[in-house]
């Protein structure tokens, strides 16, 4: 009987914790954007620092600025697997933004970094913008005007 119950932890118990353990060593996230961008952002010097570095240490920027061309936004977005009890759900681990503005001859000369506690302060205005493609045109309200009098039965 002893002898059965030895055998049975190693080829059942022993096994199962060794996967069990394993796994929870293992910290898998998944990544969108730059890596370490804040490491790589302390390498850009503001007033020394032009657009060809940046794109050496950084490489092309995910968006520019609608309004300047000179703007440009970087990206880093970390998610990992939560803990027991978030139930193996995503979990935000790092939400960064680095915002770069260049002068005309293409001079580092603002270099703003958010993280995921600045991003939170943010305000953001309560404006909307009229949407011109939504509204119809003269011709079409004309033709279904028309077309509600040709079905009108009169």
């Amino acid at each position: 009987m002893f002898f059965f119950i030895k055998h049975l932890i190693k080829i059942i118990i022993l096994p199962f914790l060794i996967i069990f353990t394993s796994c929870q060593l293992q910290e898998q996230s998944n990544n969108h954007g730059i890596l370490f961008l804040e490491n790589r952002a302390n390498k850009l010097i503001l007033d020394k620092t032009n657009i060809n570095d940046t794109i050496k240490i950084l490489g092309k920027p995910h968006t520019k600025s609608i309004e300047n061309d000179k703007t440009w936004y970087y990206l880093e977005r970390t998610l990992t697997k939560g803990k027991y009890h978030k139930l193996g759900k995503n979990v935000l681990k790092s939400n960064n933004l680095l915002i770069l503005k260049f002068n005309k001859f293409g001079i580092l000369e603002k270099k703003v970094f958010l993280d995921k506690s600045k991003k939170n302060k943010m305000i953001f205005t309560n404006k909307t913008t009229e949407n011109q493609t939504s509204q119809t045109s003269f011709l079409a309200e004309f033709l279904s005007s028309v077309r509600e009098k040709m079905y009108s039965g009169k």
